[in-house]
């Protein structure tokens, strides 16, 4: 029996609107999951424009209410966390340990908009009797959806809420897992967070459990930086809008490092102006990490290069869903991190707009759908 149920549809060309859908019972290794939460990110106002029509989400966390009978790791009443990356095991990269860039089933490596072999069958879910595609393969803004085993992760944290828990499945691993598991931030070291919206905050926050020394965040909004240190920033930086590649900002970070920079810079505000800013940051033999998925064309002055420093452009936190959700949530229960803080303000699916204004200017650290 198909379940009919609400979803946010964006119809590609830069409009959405709230439908009705049907999902069917998963196959034999596919899950059904009853959404409780969806957190936003840019990147879903980023698929209003992707060109056809989909279901909208790619963060999200609820209940297990059916399951194909090949799947073993969760059972039907399991409160799960949703996530894109989903490892097909046997191509290059997942057998070199990057599950993350899987060259199967990424929907960022793979391509397809979304649509890969870690997509559940399409005629799974349909909207006005057509079959219709889920955002990054899961789709999270409806009240139900059908995904890969593969692309939910048993959350067995007691009496954690649906939102904190939505949240992890792009924005705190993303930014989180840029700090402990691309850059490998070392004790006693300077870090400095270019952008403290909702992914520079984790990032903060990552820095923050590798036990960093000094933790400098940067940003335009006096605001964004008061929570930047209640989340775990020793410093703050008021950037200037008209600081052209934030090379003031940077004399500034100079200045709170002995004169040569920080040992790690992390530039998170989506801004390509500002792609190349974490290399003025860091110091010769330091670490630049462009967080926020830039993808536009960037000039940059080789001379900020010098000397041997390095620059990584992360995917996902370079996220092995199966193990990091688990760390990240036992890091919550130890109250080594705040999720619940972070979630500015929750919506019903049918404020989905307001969301969006809210997010786009910069009221929210995380907004949340709630089903």
């Amino acid at each position: 029996m198909a379940i009919k149920c609400k979803a946010a549809i964006a119809k590609g060309d830069g409009s959405f609107s709230i439908e009705e859908i049907k999902v069917q019972n998963p196959k034999s290794d596919e899950v059904l999951v009853q959404i409780k939460a969806a957190g936003l990110c840019h990147t879903d106002h980023d698929s209003l424009q992707w060109g056809k029509p989909i279901v909208m989400g790619h963060e999200g966390a609820g209940i297990v209410t059916a399951i194909g009978n090949a799947v073993k790791s969760v059972t039907i009443g399991d409160s799960v966390i949703l996530n894109w990356a989903t490892p097909c095991g046997t191509c290059f990269q997942c057998k070199n340990k990057n599950e993350h860039i899987c060259e199967n089933n990424s929907p960022v490596v793979a391509g397809g908009n979304g649509y890969t072999k870690g997509h559940a069958h399409i005629e799974g879910t349909t909207w006005k009797n057509t079959p219709i595609e889920r955002s990054f393969n899961i789709g999270t803004i409806a009240e139900y959806t059908l995904v890969k085993e593969s692309a939910v992760v048993k959350n067995t944290t007691p009496n954690m809420s649906y939102s904190a828990a939505s949240i992890v499945s792009c924005g705190v691993m993303t930014g989180f897992g840029s700090a402990v598991n691309t850059a490998k931030v070392k004790p006693n070291s300077s870090a400095v967070v270019l952008g403290t919206g909702g992914v520079g905050l984790n990032v903060i926050q990552g820095i923050k459990v590798c036990n960093a020394d000094k933790i400098i965040a940067v940003d335009i909004n006096q605001n964004r930086l008061d929570m930047a240190v209640e989340f775990g920033a020793t410093h703050t930086i008021l950037a200037d809008k008209n600081d052209k590649g934030l090379l003031k900002a940077a004399e500034k970070v100079k200045e709170m490092t002995d004169g040569r920079g920080a040992d790690y810079a992390f530039e998170c505000t989506a801004i390509p102006e500002l792609g190349a800013a974490p290399l003025a940051m860091v110091r010769n033999a330091g670490t630049a990490v462009q967080v926020s998925g830039i993808e536009q064309e960037v000039l940059i002055d080789m001379s900020l290069f010098e000397w041997d420093k390095k620059y990584i452009n992360p995917l996902y936190g370079k996220c092995n869903p199966q193990t990091d959700f688990p760390k990240i949530l036992n890091h919550y229960k130890n109250n080594e991190i705040k999720l619940d803080e972070m979630i500015t303000r929750t919506y019903p699916i049918n404020d989905l707009q307001q969301a969006f204004d809210d997010m786009l200017s910069g009221k929210n650290a995380k907004g949340v759908i709630v089903f």
